[in-house]
């Protein structure tokens, strides 16, 4: 049976050309071999946009293939992965039993398919199973039909909501075992797909959401489609298990076809159903993201490889910048874990892009640990080899030497929210979708008019929906439409919302440690609140990300201000990412009860207004003070000084008018003093700016 393990190791043995330096980080010495003697810890940082470093283009040899004769440890997901046929077995005896869940076999195999058995955490008593879906949408592309598909089946064998995650895909909750195959039938048939939306393998590829008509924004979704095409498995165990074997795709470019199949440097299994993950696919998740200069709406450097187009200076794509081992999930109390930031791997002509992505994920794939699957991401790779030493591996199967990475403007992040130009005639409006949920009034509401325009969407890599395709003349019926469905224009919307994430956690995620998207309104209205009381402005916001637990799912390491769980109604508190997404956050304080947040941010706000430089954001002040400085204002705390706080009127003069109020606001999710404040402050601001009509 064909396996994928440890070719580049021996490869590296026997390359004279390569030094392997005797310092890097390795992790905690064990009686296992594979184990290194040194202790990991995350590398020094860098910058998001510096230059790799020169090296001497010359011929690179292909990679000789390893000693088989000793058999590496392996853990049960591996031996899961080995015996079931190519993600066959036993998940498809699994689905044909009266039980209405699947055993622990076959709930490892069924990720693959995108989809994952969870349980009501809130009910006692016998658990109630279920399984969420999530679909792979490259670049967030969904059709009008798709979008009205995902709509119906939301209704009829869901939970009657639509989740948008992350990276750019929709996840639909509470499906039975029963319903499974009607779903997943349903979705392929109406030119979806959930393949490889979990499991092993490379997941949804990411690139920026906006349609743009302009070269760079079309040629990198182009590339990000291309991508997702390669990394697609090809034994077809999908389509066996949904569609009865029947094979529903699209034609693939030639250029894809051309690299997949490609071996000239030792990269694939000769002869194997699935030419690039053999019957082992890859250690761990994979994540690929593909963006243009200055867009880091999808926050590429958390990925397992970061693709950045680069154009000459008419607007041509020439190539690509390639950063590599990124990724957000860690272990409480376990050091040897870690988010990471990608860093620069090179750069490579547009027409290589392919063959070097193919390259990298082989080099995780024959090199990333398999014995203990909280170390098996690439970004451990990464940090125990050194950047010096990955990039020369991928080079030999690669077969060339990288360029040093080309010279990138500062990155920004951009949400495309509001309405924009599309550049070719058409406009889209980007709309802001608390935590990702597609629910109530908003979800019909959005489906009477994507179905009535006939428009496609997209999905942003921050939770929010693009309705894309919009012709002028019907701008004003649907920016009505939108307001009285509760879907407001960016500026009528909390400024705190607008870049806040969650998670699901709480009530289906097994993982989750305590609350993450039923939590974060509460706790938004309490920042405000205290953003209120020592006297920050209305417009002001930082960026906040709240996880249910560690694995960091809503990449809260990036955020101004991140909340992660570490126990029930407890949270970690991380600070120091900043506002354009290129700066991991730092662990501040562990085991801050829900009730006592305002005691770790009032303080911090408040030396934020009264001690930040011009134009400082919460995340570069916290950085700049540092923790023992920030701990000592925690602990010298003694209250807001009087007069610090900005006037709180009462609003409401009748009962009427704050009824009228409470009703808008609850379509929001926000108090009434919340929406009467955010009105009043747009009325005073374009009085101020002479735009009142």
């Amino acid at each position: 049976m064909t396996t994928s393990f440890g070719a580049a190791n021996t490869a590296i043995a026997r390359d004279p050309n390569v030094h392997i330096a005797t310092s890097f980080n390795g992790f905690k010495n064990t009686s296992n071999s594979l184990f290194l003697s040194k202790r990991m810890h995350v590398l020094p940082s860098f910058s998001a946009s510096a230059e790799c470093p020169t090296s001497i283009i010359r011929a690179v040899s292909t990679p000789v293939k390893p000693d088989t004769s000793a058999e590496p440890k392996r853990s049960k997901v591996e031996i899961i992965k080995e015996h079931s046929n190519y993600i066959r077995y036993p998940l498809n005896e699994e689905l044909s039993t009266d039980a209405p869940n699947i055993n622990e076999a076959a709930t490892q195999l069924i990720k693959f398919h995108g989809s994952y058995q969870q349980y009501n955490r809130d009910e006692r008593g016998a658990r109630s199973y279920s399984f969420m879906l999530r679909t792979k949408n490259p670049c967030g592309k969904v059709s009008n039909k798709l979008y009205t598909v995902m709509d119906d089946l939301a209704d009829e064998f869901g939970i009657g909501t639509l989740r948008l995650t992350t990276r750019q895909t929709f996840q639909l909750h509470g499906v039975l075992k029963k319903d499974l195959k009607t779903v997943m039938n349903t979705i392929i048939k109406n030119m979806g797909s959930t393949l490889g939306a979990c499991g092993d393998l490379n997941r949804n590829v990411l690139a920026p959401a906006a349609p743009y008509a302009r070269t760079e924004y079309l040629f990198a979704q182009k590339t990000a489609e291309n991508i997702a095409a390669l990394l697609t498995p090809q034994s077809g165990f999908y389509y066996d298990m949904w569609v009865d074997g029947e094979k529903i795709m699209s034609a693939e470019p030639p250029e894809v076809v051309k690299a997949r199949n490609d071996n000239s440097h030792g990269t694939n299994f000769p002869d194997s159903p699935e030419p690039i993950y053999g019957t082992q696919f890859l250690p761990r998740k994979f994540k690929v993201a593909v963006t243009v200069p200055t867009d880091n709406s999808v926050d590429i450097f958390t990925n397992d490889v970061g693709v950045v187009v680069v154009s000459d200076a008419d607007g041509e794509p020439q190539g690509f910048n390639i950063y590599v081992g990124g990724g957000m999930g860690r272990t409480h109390r376990l050091e040897t874990t870690f988010a990471r930031l990608a860093e620069p791997l090179g750069y490579v002509p547009k027409e290589d892009i392919l063959y070097v992505v193919k390259a990298i994920v082989v080099t995780q794939r024959e090199n990333g640990r398999r014995d203990d699957r909280k170390y098996s991401r690439m970004k451990y790779l990464l940090s125990s080899w050194g950047i010096e030493k990955f990039r020369t591996v991928v080079e030999q199967y690669y077969g060339r030497k990288f360029e040093p990475c080309r010279q990138l403007p500062e990155w920004e992040f951009k949400s495309y929210l509001g309405w924009h130009e599309q550049g070719d005639g058409g406009l889209f409006c980007g709309l802001h979708v608390d935590n990702g949920r597609v629910k109530g009034t908003m979800k019909k509401t959005l489906r009477e008019i994507i179905e009535k325009y006939n428009l496609n969407v997209r999905i942003t890599p921050n939770q929010n929906i693009i309705l894309c395709d919009i012709r002028k003349a019907w701008k004003r019926q649907i920016t009505t439409a939108l307001a009285q469905g509760g879907l407001l224009q960016p500026s009528y919307v909390e400024p705190l919302n607008l870049t806040a994430m969650s998670c699901p956690a709480l009530p289906l995620c097994p993982l989750a440690i305590t609350e993450a998207e039923r939590g974060i309104p509460d706790i938004l209205k309490r920042v405000r609140a205290v953003f209120e009381k020592v006297g920050l402005k209305y417009g002001e916001s930082v960026v906040i990300r709240v996880t249910g637990c560690p694995n960091g799912c809503a990449r809260p390491y990036m955020a101004e201000l991140g909340l992660v769980g570490d126990g029930p109604n407890s949270y970690q508190i991380w600070l120091g990412g900043t506002p354009n997404q290129t700066s991991l956050a730092k662990p501040f304080k562990d085991k801050v009860k829900l009730h006592d947040l305002e005691k770790v941010l009032e303080p911090l706000f408040y030396y934020w207004k009264h001690k930040r430089l011009s134009k400082e954001s919460f995340g570069d002040f916290t950085i700049r003070m540092g923790t023992e400085k920030l701990q000592m204002l925690l602990d010298k705390w003694e209250g807001v000084p009087q007069g610090a706080s900005r006037l709180n009127l009462n609003l409401f003069a009748d009962k009427e008018t704050y009824e009228a109020i409470d009703s808008l606001a609850r379509l929001q999710d926000k108090s009434p003093h919340q929406l009467a404040m955010e009105v009043i402050r747009k009325f005073v601001a374009s009085h101020q700016n002479g735009k009142i009509e």
